[in-house]
């Protein structure tokens, strides 16, 4: 069986500790929208806090996010994060 995506992002966050991580799995909102296929896995949300962020701007965080998560960005559509240093 495949991988979920999801399960592949926490696995990845969980180098920057996270004292809090949420990874939502947003496909079925987007239904029939751009991008979307069949199973899903294709729009997400990720709620994080961390102290790996202090003192960085929202542009360095998403930046620190997607560098981070490497590879699975280009396999997804679309992410929205929401991100804290606490």
């Amino acid at each position: 069986m495949a991988r979920l995506i999801a399960d592949e992002m926490r696995d990845r966050l969980a180098a920057l500790a996270p004292s809090r991580l949420e990874v939502i799995d947003e496909s079925e909102q987007h239904h029939g929208h751009a991008g979307w296929r069949e199973g899903g896995q294709t729009h997400y949300r990720i709620r994080m806090s961390a102290p790996a962020f202090a003192g960085m701007g929202r542009v360095d965080r998403h930046r620190l996010v997607n560098r981070t998560l490497g590879d699975i960005v280009p396999r997804i559509h679309a992410l929205a994060l929401e991100l804290s240093a606490e």
